[in-house]
């Protein structure tokens, strides 16, 4: 066998196209200007920054004047929930909904807030990685300040009811954010008509440089400053806009967002391809809705397997995966988000994620069906777990009920 290198882990990082590349470089050389300098210099990095401004606002159906730079997803998610508590926790409404499986920007900007007297309601998850609706309508209570559900979890990729969520706060006068960080580009997103109030997104996800991000505010809105010091960002976030990374995360969106439902189509049959084959081999599952998913993303859990020796070996063969979010990658815990699913953690800790992309070739998918069974026979032959399984001891029949049996 023929070893290759594969990226597949496209929900931890891109690289930076050359196409956003290009954009970026004359900011860097000869277009260098400080923005709020009043000589031409100045001015035409001003000009570029709203140019840009208006392209990300026409990706995601919004006015130029509701989007703020910001460093990166979990900047914008930490402004706009602590903004949403300041504002509306001063008026008496010290409630906020989220879900179990957010990612940990949310869940821990939340537990910062429980510590300052707000009340976190902390919707569960069904086994497959979904919360309805109805719960949030269940969950909101007259002191609600704000819902913030994740567009799609960025472990499992299960997309989320964005649109009935924003119409249920809508119709309570409850504001909603959700952290759209994995859906840019691989889901149509129209604020206006999904009744979203704030939206978090990250340039990194999508071929721009790491850095860079993006909050949608509706307007109507009032945000608290992140940063004080300057007029920058509406004076809200002060400091010297990183033109640069500005520049190529414009460019960014606007790539991400064309011909969506033709890569959804492409890259869709080749996740249901890794699926198929991947799920082949015993005492394994598919975490998450094998439909209800982004296209790119496939979680799948292995009994008898240490996740971080499957990365390793796959690895050692050219593979480059994850087993969950790349921000807790250093920890020993089983992701929270397998754990959310009910999951033991026998099962959780065995999970790979691979995320593929529209780089992504049919070659590519025959070589990781290839090299994952060997990876994952070579494990379970030194795992003393997995001779229990053969075995049938009692201590794993908890465990064996949440996979595929033994053929």
């Amino acid at each position: 066998m023929e070893k290759r290198f594969i990226y597949a882990d496209n929900a931890a990082t891109t690289a930076v196209s050359k196409r956003v590349l290009d954009v970026m470089l004359p900011y860097m050389t000869e277009q260098f200007g400080n923005p709020s300098s009043i000589y031409k210099l100045g001015r035409d990095a001003e000009r570029a920054i709203t140019e840009v401004r208006e392209k990300i606002a026409a990706a995601v159906g919004c006015s130029a004047s509701e989007i703020f730079f910001t460093s990166g997803g979990s900047e914008a998610d930490n402004w706009a929930i602590r903004s949403a508590a300041i504002r509306l926790g001063a008026k008496g409404k010290k409630h906020i909904i989220t879900t179990n499986f957010e990612h940990h920007a949310v869940l821990h900007t939340c537990e910062f807030l429980e510590k300052q007297g707000f009340e976190v309601t902390y919707l569960p998850v069904d086994e497959m990685g979904l919360i309805t609706a109805e719960q949030v309508k269940n969950a909101i209570r007259e002191d609600t300040a704000l819902v913030t559900v994740m567009y799609a979890n960025n472990e499992i990729g299960t997309i989320m009811p964005i649109k009935e969520i924003g119409e249920i706060c809508r119709e309570k006068g409850v504001w909603f954010h959700t952290d759209a960080v994995q859906a840019l580009g691989n889901v149509p997103i129209n604020v206006k008509e999904q009744n979203i109030d704030m939206l978090s997104c990250s340039g990194h996800k999508i071929h721009a440089q790491k850095g860079i991000g993006f909050l949608y505010v509706r307007k109507g809105i009032p945000m608290t400053n992140l940063i004080f010091g300057g007029a920058q960002e509406r004076g809200r976030r002060a400091g010297t806009e990183n033109v640069p990374a500005i520049m190529g995360l414009g460019e960014a969106v606007t790539a991400a967002c064309e011909n969506i439902p033709e890569k959804i189509e492409r890259v869709s049959k080749m996740r249901d391809r890794l699926i198929e084959g991947i799920t082949k081999i015993p005492c394994s599952r598919l975490n998450g809705d094998p439909k209800q998913r982004l296209c790119g993303n496939v979680n799948i859990s292995f009994l008898g397997v240490e996740g971080e020796s499957l990365l390793l070996l796959l690895d050692a063969n050219g593979i480059c995966a994850s087993s969950g979010s790349a921000c807790t990658s250093g920890s020993l815990d089983p992701s929270h988000v397998l754990l959310a699913l009910g999951l033991p953690h026998e099962v959780a800790h065995g999970s790979m994620r691979l995320t593929i992309s529209d780089e992504t070739s049919d070659e590519d998918i025959d070589y990781i069906l290839e090299v994952v069974p060997k990876v994952v026979e070579r494990i379970r032959g030194m795992s003393p777990l997995w001779e229990d399984i053969q075995c049938g001891k009692e201590n794993i029949r908890k465990a064996m009920k949440f996979v595929s049996p033994l053929k």
